[in-house]
């Protein structure tokens, strides 16, 4: 019994040691330093961004290739300035006009100044009015050129860019089927009169049934032969595909 009271009395004395330490202890009554941090939303902050590269208007611009630096405003191309078009002009005469290079396009005036805005002087007439060899037209190569009368196709047609005009510079307009296929037409001829006999001008404008008939024939007895030196030499018959020769 004394044992068992001994024991008791020295537990019962470590755990009041225990609790006396935590009371003294000089943490007790305060506040953690992170309780009132903890009472405000987070502040996020995002990495600083690299400032962007700085690029040339020449280098986004479609137009930049086709712009020469230093050159004389006047021979710049119509793609490279923007124009105020009158339309009070006499057609036909030549006109001036205001113009005002693109952005990032740098061209010199008479006197060697660096300009921004100059005058130009055009011929007063629209794009479409233009002589053909100004401008440039789609091929169709699906028309007869051979038909009577003769054919017309719609072009799309781009003005060439160092030709200046009033309007748009992309019209359409109705053109004559011209295209050809590479047949020449003193080939024929010399192959009618040679070898007509044979078929050989119609298979080379590429009419494999006539050329048939007219090798199992023997040209027609000649009859077929003769017709067709007159009709390949006034051009009547050309080539199978509807070209033009050449």
């Amino acid at each position: 019994m004394r044992a068992c009271g001994i024991t008791i009395l020295l537990f019962i004395d470590s755990c009041l040691q225990s609790v006396n330490g935590y009371l003294s202890s000089p943490h007790l009554g305060q506040e953690p330093p992170y309780s009132r941090d903890a009472q405000q939303s987070p502040v996020i902050t995002s990495p600083v961004a690299a400032a962007p590269t700085p690029v040339s208007p020449t280098d986004l611009a479609g137009y930049a290739h086709k712009c020469p630096s230093g050159g004389l405003c006047s021979k710049l191309p119509a793609v490279c300035i923007t124009c105020i078009e009158r339309y009070n002009c006499s057609y036909g005469k030549p006109a001036s006009f205001s113009c005002k290079t693109h952005e990032g396009v740098h061209c010199l005036g008479p006197s060697g100044q660096q300009l921004t805005n100059f005058s130009l002087t055009m011929t007063c007439q629209f794009c479409w009015q233009l002589d053909p060899s100004k401008y440039q037209c789609s091929n169709s190569t699906s028309c007869m050129t051979v038909a009577c009368p003769r054919k017309r196709y719609n072009a799309n047609c781009t003005v060439l860019d160092h030709v200046h005009c009033l309007g748009n510079r992309n019209f359409t307009k109705r053109l004559y089927c011209n295209w050809t296929g590479g047949y020449k037409w003193s080939t024929a001829l010399a192959l009618s009169i040679t070898l007509g006999g044979f078929g050989a001008d119609r298979f080379y404008l590429g009419q494999w049934r006539e050329g048939l008939g007219k090798l199992f024939s023997f040209g027609g007895l000649g009859i077929w032969t003769l017709i067709d030196v007159l009709l390949i030499g006034v051009g009547y018959v050309g080539p199978a595909d509807g070209s033009l020769y050449i």
